[in-house]
């Protein structure tokens, strides 16, 4: 019996591969407990990933780690369908419906890991039958016959199996994006369009002049939002429309509140200049930003709740079931930690929590920027160890001082003579005092610093020099308000951030 060739046989693989896929895809968009199976295995991925995978993933790929992941499965998913194909078209069929049937069970398996329900597993049920369904035909055209054909029959079987496999790649297509056009009703209806956010009571003063040098290349005082660092562990943003949306605080408390998205826009507003920043961000990185933060004061929310005395974490988690745990006290301190609705003047974006997140100075993310947030539990650290810390990442995380190099750029060829040094620094709720700089192995000098906006805050800092030719190395430092020196010593993020003092090499050249 004549076989076709390994690239056919493989072709028929993908195109069954696809059709399960594109059928996935648009049961997927039936429901509000289905999802593409390639997110769900993604999502299962990312909680069973090893800490120092998922720093390797940051620093390689920074904030497309997300992207990349599913690239990767994807790259995976079209080798394996290929694989199937060649074994179901050139070994046996069974195997190759075997072979698809486990691709189906794993989706399965990520889906209710994510505890959705039972109906969460149809798209990776159907998808799959879908791709046997389709693998079975496109067998059966190529072995209509069961011998051995003449030459011009067998170009006639071939013709009819690249048929067939367009005419599979077609429904998948129409399958997908079916899918993607049923699901945009919804979609749409959770952007934040045409809302508008309560006048605050108390607005802060614009930004000062004096805070922002302006220098090309130095980070602007505050981030835009299309710029803001963007890292969770959320492979596609969760929707949910201001309707839906509810806030429930509970666990060691007097009472129990539950708030709508109206219910928070009602209440006192307050304003806040806020520098976040990620634990994983390395020395000199970018995963740091600026924002004018709007939202509920989180202090009022929990004396109203009435928090237990032996209660000393506050655990956020969000829609996709994602937590952060902070302490108590930090929670009740007096700094403006709060349930943030807008970011820069405008409702919170969809990657930035829309319709509502927490907002904590002087902490990092993973511990304290719940984003889509849904539920506020009052507990203990002795109960319930957070996402991260379950990982072994600390389960408290004050942010370090950090000074980071903007401009010029590592291994940037410059002009000799007059010229800047400029960067920003950051020590959340402590402020920056002072900044220094090294140039080669020379004495520290002291930057000019922009005006303090608030010590939430990070600050620009620059300083004037005039390199001669050749080969520098620029390192710099900071203080802050406390007196402390940024520490020398070089540490990995893990297991509560990064310490080191930034320093670039760079070229001069005579102009």
């Amino acid at each position: 019996m004549r076989h076709p060739s390994r690239l056919l046989s493989a072709a028929s693989g993908l195109a069954a591969g696809l059709v399960a896929l594109g059928t996935a895809e648009l049961v997927a968009s039936l429901g509000q407990s289905t999802r593409s199976p390639i997110l769900d295995v993604g999502d299962r991925v990312i909680d069973l990933v090893p800490a120092w995978l998922k720093d390797v993933a940051i620093d390689l790929f920074g904030t497309n780690d997300k992207l990349a992941l599913l690239i990767g499965i994807g790259s995976l998913l079209v080798i394996y369908s290929a694989v199937v194909g060649i074994v179901a078209m050139r070994v046996r069929l069974w195997l190759g419906v075997t072979g698809i049937a486990v691709f189906g069970a794993v989706g399965t398996a990520a889906a209710l890991a994510a505890g959705r329900g039972a109906i969460s597993s149809l798209p990776s049920v159907v998808g799959a039958i879908a791709g046997v369904a389709t693998l079975v035909g496109l067998h059966r055209i190529w072995y209509v016959s069961e011998t051995e054909p003449e030459p011009e029959v067998a170009s006639e079987d071939r013709r009819r199996l690249i048929f067939g496999l367009g005419a599979s790649v077609v429904a998948a297509g129409l399958a997908a994006g079916g899918g993607r056009l049923l699901a945009s009703p919804a979609a749409a209806s959770a952007l934040p369009t045409g809302l508008a956010l309560p006048v605050v009571g108390r607005r802060l003063p614009p930004i000062a002049t004096a805070a922002d040098f302006g220098l090309p290349g130095l980070s602007p005082f505050v981030t835009p939002n299309e710029e803001f660092y963007r890292i969770d562990t959320a492979l596609s943003v969760p929707r949910i429309s201001a309707e839906d949306f509810s806030l429930r605080i509970f666990g060691m408390v007097d009472r129990e509140l539950t708030l709508s998205y109206n219910d928070l826009l009602a209440r006192t507003q307050i304003e806040s200049d806020i520098t976040l920043t990620c634990v994983s961000n390395e020395v000199g990185g970018q995963l740091v930003g600026n924002a004018r933060w709007q939202g509920v004061r989180l202090d009022e929310l929990l004396r109203e709740a009435g928090i237990d005395p032996a209660a000393d974490q506050v655990v956020g988690r969000s829609i996709d079931n994602f937590t952060c745990g902070f302490p108590v006290a930090v929670a009740m301190d007096g700094r403006d930690a709060m349930v943030a609705i807008g970011m820069n003047g405008v409702p919170l974006p969809l990657v930035h929590g829309f319709p509502a997140r927490l907002v904590v100075p002087g902490l990092y993310g993973y511990v304290s920027a719940t984003k889509w947030l849904r539920e506020i539990e009052i507990t203990t650290f002795a109960a319930f160890d957070h996402y991260w810390a379950r990982r072994e990442w600390s389960a408290q995380a004050p942010i370090k001082t950090q000074s980071r190099i903007d401009t010029p750029g590592a291994l940037d060829r410059i002009d000799a003579g007059p010229g800047v040094i400029a960067g920003v620094a950051w020590a959340q709720t402590r402020g920056i005092s002072k900044v220094e700089v090294r140039i080669d192995e020379g004495e520290w000098q002291e930057a000019e610093l922009a005006a303090e906006v608030a010590n939430t805050t990070w600050r620009q800092w620059r300083l004037r020099w005039e390199p001669a030719p050749g080969r520098h190395s620029v390192t710099c430092r900071a203080t802050d308000s406390t007196g402390s020196v940024q520490v020398e010593e070089r540490a990995t993020p893990m297991p509560d951030g990064a310490t080191g003092w930034h320093s670039i090499v760079v070229i001069a050249e005579q102009p």
